[in-house]
């Protein structure tokens, strides 16, 4: 049954959502657009939990036209979640666009960011204006639709191209300059249990094969306990190349269907 949370903004199971501003890591110097917020890059996780909670929500919303394809579900949810942080204190201060060029890959762009939209947001001494990326986020339809250039397991890796969802935060081909990032991915066949089952197969297969870097500790993990209104958490943690630091992802599926 799709839970209904509209119009209130903020729909995670309380009166108001989880907010950056009340992260007790936080030096608070808010207040006006000239001042500069100081974060720890533990609060992105808030942020996740956030765009997390906002999911079903966005999906159920009743003036939400019904679409398949991922540009046109990624441009919704940004809409959405621009909406819903404009109109919720603590979140005011954020933005989200779609198909932002990479920060060091500018060539290759990325399914959806949160930026700064006012003060500058500083993450453990990395400075964050509102032309830079806070938050890199894939978004990734399971199943992967069928075409002679995709694989079915883009929403791991791609072995026709560098597609693939964790692929390209592994490689740094994403995200080089972040050691968090979330995918989302859009559920619209099977259930979140066969796909959790069949991508860690995919990621076990990868151990030891001719794509270097891959191992047992790229499995996807369980976080939340049980789904909820269609939403279900998981969490990775990656090596990457090129001599980058480990990369922490955070996966959030929503049931489209």
């Amino acid at each position: 049954m799709r839970t209904r949370c509209w119009p209130t903004f903020g729909c995670k199971g309380s009166n108001r959502p989880l907010m950056l501003a009340d992260s007790s890591d936080r030096h608070v110097q808010i207040g006006s657009l000239g001042k500069d917020v100081h974060l720890s890059a533990a609060s992105l996780d808030e942020l996740i939990d956030f765009i997390a909670g906002e999911l079903p929500c966005w999906r159920d919303h009743p003036d939400r036209p019904e679409k398949t394809a991922e540009t046109a579900l990624t441009s919704q949810l940004c809409g959405h979640l621009n909406t819903v942080a404009r109109h919720s204190a603590g979140w005011d201060m954020l933005q989200f666009r779609i198909e932002e060029p990479d920060e060091q890959k500018t060539g290759r762009k990325i399914d959806l960011i949160a930026s700064p939209c006012g003060p500058t947001i500083w993450i453990d001494g990395r400075r964050c204006t509102q032309f830079d990326t806070l938050l890199p986020i894939e978004c990734k339809r399971l199943p992967t639709p069928k075409d002679k250039n995709r694989d079915e397991r883009e929403y791991v890796i791609n072995r026709k191209a560098t597609t693939g969802g964790i692929q390209r935060f592994k490689a740094g081909d994403h995200g080089a300059a972040h050691s968090r990032a979330a995918i989302i991915a859009y559920v619209q066949a099977e259930t979140p249990q066969i796909w959790f089952d069949r991508l860690n197969a995919w990621i076990t297969e990868l151990d030891g094969s001719e794509h270097a870097g891959w191992s047992l500790q790229d499995l996807i993990r369980n976080e939340s306990a049980a789904a909820k209104a269609g939403l279900t958490m998981y969490r990775s943690q990656h090596t990457r190349a090129r001599g980058l630091s480990h990369i922490d992802i955070r996966h959030l599926w929503i049931a489209m269907k």
